[in-house]
């Protein structure tokens, strides 16, 4: 065990004891690398998982910020909603910057049995995690005011939508040194899809911040019953962001889609019945895939300066056609939607090693992981 473990093991035994008002001793430790995750056991009773807030790579947001927004977000979920969909906080500390949760083993991350077993063999699997980010969306839409009031109570709170702002305009400009502008007609659907997605009306709901299969624990056997995890930079935004990880490859993967988005639409609309409208479900399901795909295209110089054969080429090509594909399955965007598929077929040509059939599933069937 490192000092700094051992130290935070201190830390844990002077929190809990001090919430249980009584002395209390680790008596397992087991470090979840690479996270700054620990699983461990209380004097041989109950498991929980401590975590704290190490620096993020890109800096965006301090260790406190995070372990604010994520204790703010749990207990808004579990205290002020009364809702299961993500663990229960169980103690705190923000001078030391710990959480305590609670365990929720035996169930594990999805992306590690899509990744061991494929994803056919986890239809359930994936249709639960589908599921369980409707109804994150369809319980926490019209209550912005009761998780702000909480969030505010803990410190300031930043503004999520600025750093996503950032990546949009340096994607517009990779697209134009690419030579593909987004003019005309283009422009102005993206504009009608920003304001979509800035105006959310009854669409605004709570997200975790990073909707994607390794922030979800579901059992790997029998009941697919899922539970969503790391809330650092939960806020509240339009809820069809968290339909876009089902319909775009997100940094994980190379393919994504299948029967679990009708999950996740059918769990909204309990919530949010304005759901069930085809073209403002279609529109807005559209235009956050469309702005997820611009944001990533931010990251086109760093690609390129990759060896060829490195999966972030195809990966980024499949997410430029899969937003075009999701624009025209709803009839919607048309021009964006040509674009989409027209910065693909520049990234096909600029990167020979990379143009390859990505709907072929015998080659690449849904969730095929980047980096295999």
């Amino acid at each position: 065990m490192t000092t700094e473990q051992i130290d935070r093991l201190v830390e844990v035994e002077s929190l809990l004891s001090r919430h249980r008002r009584a002395s209390v001793t680790v008596t397992d430790w087991q470090p979840l690398l690479p996270w700054a995750v620990v699983r461990a056991r209380v004097e041989g009773r109950e498991g929980v998982i401590v975590k704290w807030m190490q620096p993020h790579p890109n800096q965006s947001r301090t260790a406190s910020w995070r372990i604010r927004t994520e204790l703010a977000a749990l207990r808004f979920l579990s205290d002020d909603l009364g809702l299961r969909l993500a663990p229960r906080v169980i103690a705190a500390d923000l001078a030391t910057g710990l959480i305590v949760l609670e365990d929720l083993a035996p169930r594990t991350a999805l992306d590690g049995l899509l990744r061991a077993d494929g994803a056919a063999v986890h239809a359930e699997r994936l249709a639960a995690f589908a599921r369980v980010r409707g109804e994150l969306s369809a319980a926490t839409a019209g209550r912005a005011g009761t998780y702000h009031a909480r969030r505010a109570a803990l410190g300031p709170v930043d503004d999520l939508m600025g750093e996503l702002a950032e990546r949009r305009e340096a994607g517009r400009g990779q697209a134009a040194a690419l030579g593909a502008p987004i003019t005309g007609q283009a422009e102005r659907e993206l504009a009608a899809a920003l304001d979509e997605l800035a105006e959310p009306g009854p669409f605004l709901a709570l997200s975790n911040g990073d909707p994607e299969a390794n922030n979800v624990l579901v059992h790997a056997s029998g009941d697919p019953d899922a539970r969503l995890i790391d809330f650092e930079f939960a806020g509240y935004t339009h809820a069809l962001h968290d339909a876009v990880c089902l319909h775009v490859p997100g940094p994980a993967w190379l393919t994504v889609g299948g029967g679990p988005t009708d999950e996740h639409r059918r769990a909204l609309a309990r919530g949010i019945p304005e759901a069930e409208d085809d073209r403002r479900y279609g529109f807005a399901l559209a235009a956050a895939c469309v702005r997820f795909a611009l944001g990533r295209l931010e990251r086109l110089p760093k690609i390129d300066a990759r060896p060829p054969g490195d999966d972030s080429r195809p990966q980024l090509i499949a997410t430029m056609e899969a937003a075009a594909r999701t624009a025209d399955a709803h009839r919607v965007l048309p021009c964006l939607s040509g674009w989409a598929r027209q910065v693909a077929d520049l990234l096909r040509r600029r990167w020979p090693d990379a143009d390859l059939d990505l709907e072929d599933r015998t080659a690449f069937p849904l969730y095929s992981p980047r980096g295999r």
